[in-house]
């Protein structure tokens, strides 16, 4: 392969990687909130990072269809980098963490709530929907980022 094909590939490459970045995280006043706590606000399909001082990193999320969204207090339970996921644990095939075809993504904060989780995607283009089964999904590099902020422990509010 000559050196121009191969950069021609990891241009390719690089663009189809670009929808896994944010494309919307950013600073944001956000009164109200203590600093650590992650608010999600189901109705704008974003949540946010409260860093203090009123201030807060804000990033776009896909949430609960219609019927399995919720409301409430949760705190993060649990972290995982590249978590395995299983539809039906014991009865249906594990996919491995890093799989391509897993639903999980790069790391997700298991929450003490139901089965519930803040956690990264394999599907880029449902972040800004309502599309999940009650987690709430967000772009693989905003959830790294998230999980390097946020301590097992850390408030969860999730508000309409």
């Amino acid at each position: 392969m000559t050196l121009r094909r191969l950069l021609a590939l990891l241009i390719a490459m690089a663009a189809l990687m670009a929808p896994l970045t944010a494309q919307a995280r950013d600073m944001v006043p956000l009164p109200g909130y203590e600093p650590g706590t992650i608010v999600v606000m189901t109705g704008a399909r974003q949540l946010f990072y409260v860093l203090g001082g009123g201030q807060a990193i804000r990033y776009p999320v896909g949430v609960g269809r219609a019927g399995m969204a919720w409301h409430g207090q949760a705190y993060v339970a649990k972290k995982y980098l590249r978590p395995a996921w299983s539809a039906n644990p014991g009865v249906t095939p594990t996919i491995p963490g890093g799989s391509p075809r897993n639903p999980m993504g790069a790391a997700a904060l298991g929450l003490d709530r139901g089965n519930y989780a803040i956690h990264g995607t394999n599907d880029p283009a449902s972040i800004g929907g309502f599309v999940s089964h009650g987690c709430i999904r967000m772009f693989n590099a905003d959830v790294m980022d998230l999980y390097a902020r946020v301590p097992v422990g850390a408030k969860v509010a999730v508000v309409p």
